[in-house]
């Protein structure tokens, strides 16, 4: 009776934790035109492929990466989705180079080639690529350029609620603003008539999630073409990176030191292994996600099992056909609002992680390598030769990492604590 009662408390926990983390995990693939219902399965399956690496000893949780949005809705107009999803592939085994620079040098290696000052603005680079595409989701309901009335009223309702639940939200409330935010922002537009029912009615209980999507161009067999590989690969730096920060901010939680057992190097290869078969099954890349370590250090739940729970829950809802069709109903401007807040704050973690570094800003070779870093990063800076093409994000990541390596001086470490 007691093993009964033990097993219940713990599904509910592992579901709770699939909760504070289902919003921002389908916020991706239906901003990048991939398939939220997909996403969830690769989720779950991802998770579960990191702790069968890692020992089943870290309490992670792992689904979509905000870093990769705008890359894949480029890649994805650029190359199609077929070569988008083999650029994903491939994306996920440059975690498997971290790997092996932590496994041989440890984080002094990591420091040494991705420092603070180049990953600080290459995070900051990615929010603000993204802040023209929240704002025209704002302005109205059909993609236009006209402005809507109706739509900016829907936008400011999903923004103020995740602000109200930011700021004023207690306990788990504060864990899930991205959630309460869609939430109150949908029911906003179904008072006002915007939302079509007739997909929902239509929608079976069950279905295979990549037969709708294969249908509707969100999936297709992955393909690998070389230009869309070179493309993405250079994005992986940055998630890659804010690995590092959120182990070391699960063990600061647990009072457990991962980066020694099952050591950063396992971690590294569990996050880009997951990433990789996201790639193969059709879902956006993995990143481990800091608001489930928020919700195990309020609720004290350090089970690693708990994260397998919540895995085998993503993978379930995954076949939920009706689930699918109400994540497809959610109006444009309901997601507008909750980006301009996102992706305003992915920009604020990058200068706050300069912040934490204690990155002296008054030096010339810091402020060169975070200037060269921004202004070809937001300015959309290309090198092309033939069919390959470096631009935005991927390109001002290369080019820090260059500056970092050849410009005289020392920099900054990441925080160890």
């Amino acid at each position: 009776m007691k093993n009964s009662s033990f097993s219940f408390r713990r599904t509910i926990l592992g579901i709770q934790m699939l909760f504070v983390a289902f919003g921002a995990l389908v916020l991706v693939p239906l901003l990048t035109g991939l398939d939220p219902s997909i996403a969830l399965f690769t989720a779950g399956v991802g998770t579960l492929l990191f702790h069968a690496i890692t020992g089943g000893s870290v309490p992670i949780f792992l689904a979509s990466s905000f870093a990769f949005i705008a890359p894949i809705q480029f890649s994805m107009t650029e190359f199609g989705t077929a070569a988008t999803l083999g650029a994903i592939f491939f994306a996920g085994l440059v975690y498997l180079l971290f790997s092996l620079m932590a496994r041989i040098g440890g984080r002094d290696m990591l420091n040494r080639y991705l420092p603070p000052i180049v990953t600080g603005p290459v995070i900051m680079v990615i929010g603000l690529k993204l802040a023209p595409v929240a704002v025209d989701m704002t302005r109205n309901f059909d993609g236009s350029a006209a402005l809507d009335g109706s739509a900016l009223f829907l936008a400011a309702c999903s923004l103020l609620t995740a602000i109200a639940a930011v700021m004023f939200g207690k306990k788990l409330l504060s864990l899930i603003p991205i959630l309460c935010g869609i939430v109150v922002g949908y029911l906003v537009a179904m008072a006002m008539g915007v939302v079509d029912f007739s997909i929902i009615r239509e929608a079976p209980w069950f279905q295979l999630p990549w037969t709708l999507a294969r249908e509707n161009g969100s999936f297709a067999i992955p393909r690998f073409d070389p230009a869309a590989i070179l493309y993405m690969l250079p994005v992986a730096l940055a998630p890659a990176i804010e690995h590092i920060g959120d182990i070391l901010a699960i063990s600061s939680v647990t009072g457990r030191n991962y980066l020694e057992h099952p050591g950063l190097h396992r971690t590294l290869v569990g996050d880009g292994l997951a990433t990789s078969l996201a790639g193969l099954l059709g879902g956006p890349p993995n990143t481990t996600y800091s608001e489930v370590t928020g919700a195990v250090a309020l609720t004290r739940a350090y089970d690693p099992a708990l994260m397998r729970v919540a895995a085998v829950a993503a993978i379930i809802l995954a076949f939920a056909g009706k689930l699918g069709a109400i994540l497809g109903t959610i109006p444009g401007p309901v997601m507008g609002g909750i980006m301009v807040l996102l992706f305003g704050m992915i920009a604020a973690i990058g200068i706050n992680s300069l912040v934490k570094a204690r990155v002296d800003m008054s030096k010339s070779r810091n402020l060169v390598i975070a200037s060269v870093i921004l202004t070809s990063g937001i300015g959309d800076m290309a090198f092309t030769c033939g069919r390959f093409c470096l631009s935005g994000i991927g390109l001002a990541g290369l080019v820090g990492v260059l500056l970092n390596l050849v410009l005289p001086g020392t920099c900054e470490a990441h925080e160890t604590q």
